[in-house]
């Protein structure tokens, strides 16, 4: 596609570009923190000691933790017709996941950082023949040389919330620019739908929400034995994917519940692991005794709060908790994912800001299949009484279970629309070996 960029993109160019010095401190940096892992940086700079495959290559791209997990069966379908694939994603954690769980054959790579030169690097390498975006993570540079190769991009999984789209409004040529440049966008829902189009993406469907058709979360059955004797006869609530602020009420939360329930332990998985001890120092703070899963710390009689800071075990966590606290959602972040833990027979309770996954929360929410709190003192409510009620809190989960069940089938609509691009590279593969 060749068109001349409006300024704001051309600026962000310029602006990038000559930020590339300034992009190595950032990975020192980033490197310092536990973002990044040293033996892969290069890989941020678009260089890799991986070679390129034989044949036609199907690059996708998912930034993190969620949006790889939610696209996971379309790699392995895609994978299954022996076209060749490459996984890109941006964070440490999101490369733990794709290390245990992408099918054998399929390469990792952590994105490049969006300097024209990295990207350039980068592309030149891997010549994609195919190129799926998951979600909502568009870099212009990358979208902008990937593009001028005439390489087909395709947006999976789409999402733009209403906050988004509002603010995207006040660049609207900077965000046409770089929707026009999708073959196709597969929107999660009818509103992502009505909001791309609405900034300018050409041609849009509403496949659904991939998230739906992910199965539930694997546990290591060892594992899974070895807590759930740990936890035997005591209640047990979980928070999961808390952000920065949430861990302070649901820590608050658990003491004043143990007033009633003196043996009541609370399983903490933070959003971010590095953010473990932190969230053990508040316990601490507040008199508690904590546990931190990633020093090997197993919960014992006394532990209050197991602060579960390891990445890929939130199947663990579901399965141990019929009570789940979804994090995101008390701060102004958007919400996290409620899927799995439906799936999974937890009964879930959540704050406001669920803006990320607004049409699935309100399906739950009307269907009484999960229940929404608006300050601390209302999970406190909301807990105990779920606490004290077996029952009704069973007959939640099973709504959430069946509301969850009755929107899939987004996986089958994304591959028919995917097939056509398939075929096509299946075809050309033919071709070169004949």
């Amino acid at each position: 596609m060749s068109e001349t960029l409006p300024a704001g993109l051309r600026a962000y160019r310029l602006l990038s570009a000559a930020a590339a010095p300034l992009a190595l401190l950032l990975l020192a940096h980033r490197l310092r923190r536990g973002k990044e892992l040293r033996a892969r940086l290069s890989e941020r700079r678009g260089q890799t000691g991986i070679a390129r495959p034989q044949g036609s290559l199907v690059w996708l791209h998912g930034a993190s933790v969620g949006e790889l997990a939610s696209v996971l069966p379309l790699i392995e379908r895609i994978a299954a017709r022996g076209v060749n694939m490459l996984v890109t994603t941006g964070t440490v954690t999101s490369g733990g996941l794709a290390e245990q769980r992408l099918p054998a054959g399929v390469i990792h790579q952590f994105l490049p950082l969006d300097v024209p030169r990295f990207v350039r690097r980068f592309l030149e390498h891997w010549q994609p023949d195919l190129a799926l975006f998951v979600e909502s993570d568009l870099w212009p540079n990358m979208m902008i040389e990937t593009s001028a190769r005439n390489v087909p991009m395709i947006l999976v999984n789409g999402r733009l919330s209403e906050r988004s789209f509002e603010r995207w409004r006040y660049l609207q040529d900077t965000i046409a620019s770089l929707l026009r440049r999708f073959d196709l966008c597969l929107a999660r829902t009818p509103g992502d739908a009505g909001r791309l189009v609405g900034l300018g993406a050409p041609r849009v469907i509403t496949s659904g929400n991939l998230k739906l058709d992910v199965p539930a979360p694997p546990a290591d059955s060892v594992e899974l034995a070895v807590l759930a004797d740990a936890l035997a006869g005591r209640p047990v609530i979980a928070a999961a994917s808390t952000h920065a602020g949430e861990e302070d009420i649901v820590i608050a939360a658990h003491a004043r519940l143990r007033k009633n329930y003196p043996r009541l332990l609370t399983l903490i998985a933070p959003r971010h692991p590095e953010r473990g001890a932190g969230v053990v120092a508040i316990a601490k703070a507040a008199g508690l005794q904590a546990a931190q899963r990633s020093r090997g710390e197993p919960p014992e009689a006394k532990t209050d709060i197991y602060v579960a800071d390891t990445v890929g075990e939130l199947g663990l966590l579901y399965r141990l908790a019929p009570i789940v606290f979804i994090g995101g959602s008390l701060v102004r972040h958007g919400g996290q994912n409620p899927i799995e833990p439906a799936k999974l027979g937890a009964a879930i309770l959540h704050g406001p800001h669920v803006w990320n996954f607004a049409e699935l929360y309100d399906a739950l929410d009307a269907a009484h299949g999960a229940e929404p709190v608006s300050d601390a003192d209302r999970l406190t409510a909301g807990l105990a009484a779920w606490l004290g009620d077996p029952a009704g809190r069973a007959r939640v989960a099973d709504v959430a279970r069946t509301t969850v069940e009755s929107l899939g089938g987004a996986l089958d609509r994304t591959l028919q629309s995917l097939e056509p691009y398939l075929v096509e590279l299946q075809l050309r593969r033919r071709a070169d070996y004949a």
